[in-house]
């Protein structure tokens, strides 16, 4: 019969009580000695066991309880608000967009900000107000002049230019005079001289300012004939490109009876400027009678916008 645990203990402690340099009857013998080793290791392995029984099982209580939480109280993900961009012709600071998080906003030169230098994200999901734009700034308008005298401010995208324009010198019986700060009006022809009559009515002066990239095709610019009061009018008119710098981005045609229109019909990158002459021809059964001519100076912007 196998003794009980507290025996086993019992037998182990006074064998290791007897000393080893003296026998006495009350210390164990060998076979004594094996069979309560025996029974400790079993004591031990089933202290084991019953442990690791007790952990598998705790183990299961916590998973099943895990389990009931996340049933009662599902994971919710964290608040954001809407993504932001850059604003055209500006740039934007900070790519976090989770309550309390802050987004910050700056224009490039030339350009000034309209609206809010900063949005926080709310708790409800939504900015502290609506995303800020960037507005040119018209320089022409400044107090102070920022031209020299003499030029006219041209407003442009980041910038401006200053320009100055001015009636073709005088040759022969031809001559120009300034009607206004961007037209000029040819003098009477001498009635035998057909040459000064072939040459431009009219020069106009015309200044564009165009973004980077501009979408293809677009109508830039209109001519049209206006006949004065009492007068007929031509009842026919040719149009077309006679100079510039840059023909090949540009098309002239009519858009109806009695006007043309010059199109833009390639991409343009800048910083840049573009000249491009537009004439427009009148006839009167087929007669010449004058043509005139509009000079169209296009500043392209280095941005998009």
């Amino acid at each position: 019969m196998v003794p009980n645990c507290p025996r086993a203990l019992f037998l182990l402690l006074l064998f290791l009580a007897c000393p080893e340099s003296r026998a006495s009857q009350n210390c164990l013998n060998k076979q004594q000695l094996l069979s309560a080793i025996r029974q400790l290791q079993q004591l031990l392995k089933g202290q084991e066991t019953r442990f690791a029984e007790g952990v598998r099982h705790m183990k299961s209580r916590l998973a099943a309880l895990q389990t009931s939480v996340n049933r009662a109280n599902p994971d919710t993900p964290p608040v954001s608000c809407p993504a932001l961009s850059a604003p055209p012709d500006g740039r934007k600071f900070g790519s976090k967009y989770f309550v309390d998080h802050e987004v910050h906003f700056t224009c490039n030169p030339g350009f000034r900000l309209i609206g809010p230098s900063s949005l926080a994200c709310l708790p409800n999901g939504t900015w502290t107000g609506e995303q800020p734009r960037c507005r040119d700034i018209d320089e022409c308008v400044s107090p102070q002049p920022v031209c020299p005298r003499g030029t006219v401010c041209i407003n442009t995208g980041g910038g401006f230019q200053c320009v100055s324009p001015e009636c073709p010198e005088g040759s022969g019986n031809v001559s120009y005079v300034k009607t206004s700060p961007f037209q000029c009006e040819r003098n009477p022809c001498p009635m035998d001289s057909r040459p000064c009559r072939h040459l431009p009515k009219t020069i106009s002066f015309h200044y564009l300012s165009l973004p980077s990239n501009l979408k293809t095709p677009i109508t830039l610019f209109r001519m049209a004939t206006a006949s004065a009061p009492g007068r007929p009018g031509p009842n026919s008119l040719r149009f077309g490109i006679v100079g510039g710098n840059s023909r090949g981005h540009f098309v002239m045609q009519r858009s109806d009876r009695q006007t043309g229109e010059l199109i833009l019909v390639q991409t343009l990158e800048g910083p840049q400027t573009l000249e491009v002459d537009v004439d427009m021809s009148e006839y009167l059964d087929r007669s010449f009678q004058a043509n005139h001519v509009s000079k169209v100076t296009i500043f392209v912007s280095p941005y998009d916008f």
